[in-house]
């Protein structure tokens, strides 16, 4: 079974068990291609999607047309062994070779086409995922075509003159069925053949005509051409051959095809043989000579060189000339009288120091009016002969001798010394350089250069003073707004003084120098001084302290932001900042007050009870805020930013230094709570109907106002409280969720019924109700700005009981269990085993026994047969079911996993009397522990959440099928055998028949 089948066999099961493939994804280049006999062909696969390693293997095969459905092995990336026995000569011999371009993509060389190399290729990457998911192979067709390009040229040796013209004619034909273009080109190949040949003129495969680089000006003059004569006959025309054309001429041609993916590619190529041209110049001579009136000078001195071109001064010749120091051009003078100089001498021109001119067609002039040390050397002129003034290139060349230029220093005594008056300084502080020189006999130019020690080589211009006293700033001093406005001033006949008014930072530091340039008659000498400097930054710390942190309500109180540094707070401009977080913390600190550094003090809205009450102060060392009057709303955590400016410098632009301080916590004490309330246990016993609970408060304050909060304590064990009802201090009530509901809110009441008595109210007591209730009080107090809790009390707790019955009910007390699947519907027992009284009404209520042991209410049955469910949410879910008069069973549908926990049913019998109900019989049933089990499993659920299982469960077909076919092939060929024994026993008894008949 090839690759592709077992392949597609495996994609076949994967698709029968679900699984969907397409991740992993091979690409192949697109076919079908056309490549001819003999040609270097490659073909691209690259593997993309996979999860494996980064390098991926690959393997070649083909199916050749004579057998389409058989596999031949070609060349692999991991198995040497791979290639059939056809291709193994020629992948050793790497004639066919696979090129790796990167991790998952690579290119199958096969370096010359065979006929039979075509057929359809198959790149295939072995898997190294953990599964099978995508594709693993990618075919092409490929076909190999004859060879049918051709291209003839008869050899020449052609001898011409200069200027003469030249054809040459190439014969290109093809025979190919397929659809291909043809490019034509002509080429030049000088000196011996490791030179690389120059392209003349050629046409593209687009039919277009493109000249090479040294022939684009005489192809667009009309001096080059190429035509196509008929169906195979290509000319060049060369209109006036040059020299520069001499060399081995050949024509070359080129087959394109264009491949499915829309690229062009040329499957052949051929060359002529080559036609030689010799140009033979027309032999007119190109003397050039130079001359100087003075060989050696001395500095300042002026130099005058001619060059002098051969030729009749009536001559219509054109030439163009370039002038050299020492084998460096200088400048050069085209034939129209156009000057170029070099980049290095041009700024030498513009100033004047050097000129050049032409004062005849065969005179030319470069002068140095003032020479200087870098002038001498050795002097030459190149003069080229142009054809006309706008070639490209020249006819012929020639260059002058050399001319030795020798220039004498001449030394100068001026001496130079720097120094300064502020070594050491701070950020903010100004510098002061002063450069005194001596000896000079001619005025002299200055200049400043600061040498940044973190640019170790590099200079940055700070100030110049020119000979005529004029003064500029380099780029990085030019803005007054930083360091001030710097001045450069010369106090004496040699002492010159730069003061810097305010260093920026840090970098400002390091060495400066001093440049002094003396002239004299066009020469000038330099002599140079550095001196050093230190800029230290403005160290700023800030402290915040208060002497007390805890204060009482309405006192006052300070902190101090205490600033150390090596300067006082009166010499820079500096600003603080006070912030302020209140208490508990609520975000991030919030601007409280800022005073800048003109002492402008702004406060912000966000804590507006300030200001007012808070007074800022400053001092050479510390800036201080004082609070009056301390509220709450001051309490909370307080932190101060300073920061400085340098000084002298306006606008103040970015601040030099800062610093944050530590943050200090202010707590404000409220008054002392005096609130006392009553702590007497008590017990209350009712039959029914409405009770009333009392809260009271023993001692308060006059002007205060308090807050109840009741609270119930179910009678269990270990059972935890229930917040009921909160009136706040403005009479506001808050019910908690379990007494949330409208059944609940109306059933329990706060109020108020004097100054230090407040109840609860119980509307319809039920047994539920049975428990102990307590209050909790918060005492208020109106403090300038707000409401303020002082202190709360609680008070003692009120146990509620209900009176004994006059009939016991008898119910069943056994406790059970019971398991019900997520789903199901589950009925938990609640049964009556004696009937009740006569003119008596039943009443149920079942409870759900919540994990802190407190029971909560899910469906009420009333005497009078009407539903309540406290838990809404519960409702559409529970149903009481009653089989018969006795019988009060909860049915829970549709079970959750919430559900689970211990449920119990309470029974009441009521007997309505003139004055109202009574409760005459009370009992409750034993507790039902419901179990939740969470949904059944399905097969193939179990399937899918076991891995190895699945796996089994994919990769068994494919392991019976290739079981299977190894069993066929094992019979098949014992079955062979068998028969090819029974034939060979048959003709022996044959040939012994014979023998028989013969005796």
């Amino acid at each position: 079974m090839g690759l592709a089948q077992r392949l597609a066999a495996a994609s076949f099961f994967l698709l029968l068990l679900g699984v969907t493939t397409g991740q992993r994804l091979v690409t192949i280049q697109q076919g079908p291609l056309y490549r001819t006999e003999g040609s270097h062909i490659t073909l691209w696969c690259k593997v993309s999607g996979y999860q494996g390693p980064a390098e991926q293997n690959f393997q070649w095969s083909i199916y050749l047309p004579s057998a389409p459905e058989r596999e031949v092995q070609i060349v692999s990336t991991v198995d040497p062994s791979f290639p059939y026995a056809i291709y193994t000569q020629r992948v050793r011999g790497r004639g066919i070779f696979v090129e790796r371009l990167q991790g998952d993509a690579v290119l199958l060389h096969i370096t010359e086409l065979q006929e039979r190399d075509a057929g359809q290729y198959e790149c295939h990457t072995p898997n190294t995922d953990q599964s099978y998911l995508g594709t693993y192979s990618a075919k092409t067709n490929l076909s190999v075509i004859p060879d049918t390009l051709s291209a003839s040229m008869a050899p020449q040796a052609l001898t011409l003159m200069e200027g003469d013209a030249v054809e040459l004619t190439c014969e290109v034909s093809k025979s190919t069925a397929q659809h291909t273009h043809l490019s034509v080109g002509w080429y030049l190949l000088q000196g011996a053949g490791e030179h690389r040949a120059q392209e003349i003129l050629t046409l593209s495969k687009d039919f277009i005509l493109k000249p090479g680089p040294s022939y684009e000006q005489r192809f667009l003059e009309g001096d080059v051409q190429l035509l196509k004569v008929g169906n195979t006959t290509y000319k060049l025309l060369i209109g006036g051959v040059k020299p520069s054309d001499q060399g081995q001429l050949y024509c070359e041609a080129a087959e394109w095809i264009e491949d499915p993916d829309g690229t062009w590619k040329d499957i052949s190529s051929k060359q002529t043989q080559r036609t030689s041209l010799a140009v033979m110049s027309q032999g007119r001579d190109l003397p050039v000579d130079i001359t100087a009136a003075e060989h050696s000078l001395a500095e300042g001195d002026a130099l005058e060189l001619s060059c002098v071109v051969g030729a009749p001064k009536d001559s219509s010749r054109h030439f163009q000339v370039t002038w050299l120091l020492s084998g460096m051009e200088v400048a050069g003078i085209d034939p129209h009288g156009v000057l170029t100089w070099e980049e290095e001498f041009e700024e030498r021109a513009k100033l004047g120091q050097l000129r050049a001119f032409k004062p005849s067609n065969t005179v030319y002039v470069l002068t140095i009016p003032e020479v200087g040390l870098k002038d001498k050397g050795t002097y030459q002129c190149s003069v080229s002969e142009m054809k006309t003034p706008g070639d490209l290139h020249s006819i012929q060349t020639n260059v002058s001798s050399g001319l030795q230029v020798n220039v004498k220093p001449t030394e100068s005594q001026m001496r130079l010394s720097v120094s300064t008056s502020t070594p050491q300084v701070v950020v903010g502080d100004p510098l002061i350089l002063h450069c005194e020189v001596q000896g000079a006999t001619s005025p002299v130019s200055l200049r400043w250069w600061h040498l940044p020690p973190q640019h170790p080589g590099r200079r940055v211009l700070v100030a110049t003073m020119e000979q005529d006293g004029s003064r500029s700033l380099g780029s990085a001093y030019q803005d007054g707004g930083t360091r001030g406005s710097l001045r450069l001033e010369k106090e004496s006949s040699g002492t010159f003084t730069l003061v810097i008014p305010s260093t920026l930072h840090e970098d400002d530091g390091g060495q400066y120098r001093c440049e002094a340039t003396q002239w004299s008659r066009g020469r000038n000498w330099t002599e140079k001084g550095e001196v050093a400097v230190m800029v230290s930054p403005m160290g700023l710390h800030a402290t915040l302290r208060s002497r007390t942190a805890t204060v009482s309500y309405g006192q006052s109180f300070e902190l101090f932001c205490q600033v150390d540094a090596s300067y006082t707070l009166q010499d820079v401009p500096a600003s603080v900042r006070w912030l302020f977080q209140p208490s508990p913390a609520t975000g991030s600190l919030q601007e409280l007050v800022q005073v800048s550094p003109s002492g402008t003090v702004v406060w912000r809205t966000a804590q507006p009870h300030f200001q007012g009450k808070a007074q800022l102060a400053k001092t050479d060392t510390s800036f201080k805020l004082h609070v009056h009057s301390a509220l709450p709303a001051n309490e909370g955590s307080y932190q101060c930013e300073v920061q400085v400016w340098r000084r002298n410098i306006l606008p103040l632009g970015q601040p030099a230094a800062n610093a944050s301080s530590n943050a200090v916590g202010i707590k404000v004490v409220l008054p002392e709570s005096k609130l006392q309330v009553a702590t007497k246990d008590s017990s209350v016993e009712i039959a029914g109907g409405n009770v009333a609970l009392e809260c009271r408060i023993v001692f308060a304050q006059n002007n205060s106002q308090f807050a109840v909060t009741w609270y119930f304590l179910p009678l269990l064990a270990d059972a935890t409280p229930l917040q009921i009802i909160r009136a706040s201090y403005s009479s506001i009530l808050e019910y908690r969720s379990e007494f949330s509901s409208p059944a609940q809110k109306s059933r329990f009441l706060s109020q108020r019924v004097s100054s230090s008595v407040f109840q609860l109210q119980i509307l319809s007591a039920a047994p539920r109700d049975e428990g102990r209730y307590y209050c909790v009080v918060e005492e208020w107090l109106w403090l300038v700005d707000g409401w303020y809790k002082l202190g709360e009390g609680t008070s003692g707790r009120t146990t509620l009981k209900f009176r004994p019955t006059e009939h016991q009910l008898q119910m069943e007390k056994t406790n059970h269990s019971i398991s019900a699947r997520e789903g199901e519907e589950v009925t938990l027992p609640c049964r009556l085993q004696d009937a009740l009284l006569p003119d008596t009404q039943p009443a149920a209520t079942w409870f759900q026994v919540k994990s802190n042991g407190s029971a909560s209410a899910l469906l009420i049955l009333h005497h009078d047969g009407t539903m309540e469910y406290p838990q809404e949410r519960l409702a559409p879910r529970l149903f009481l079911r009653r089989a018969s008069a006795r019988d009060f069973s909860l049915t829970v549908s549709s079970v959750e996993r919430g559900d689970a926990g211990a449920y119990y049913c309470q029974l009441q019998g009521w007997r309505l009397q003139s004055e109202g109900k009574a409760l005459q019989a009370l009992a409750h049933s034993g507790y039902t522990q419901l179990i939740t089990i969470p949904p059944e499993s399905t097969v193939l659920s179990r399937i899918c959440s076991s891995p190895p299982l699945l796996n089994f469960i994919l990769y068994l077909p494919l392991v019976l099928i290739l079981l299977l076919a190894l069993a066929v092939f094992c019979w098949y060929c014992k079955f062979r055998k068998n028969k090819k024994g029974s034939i060979t026993g048959w003709m022996m008894e044959l040939e012994g028949n014979e023998e028989v008949k013969k005796i």
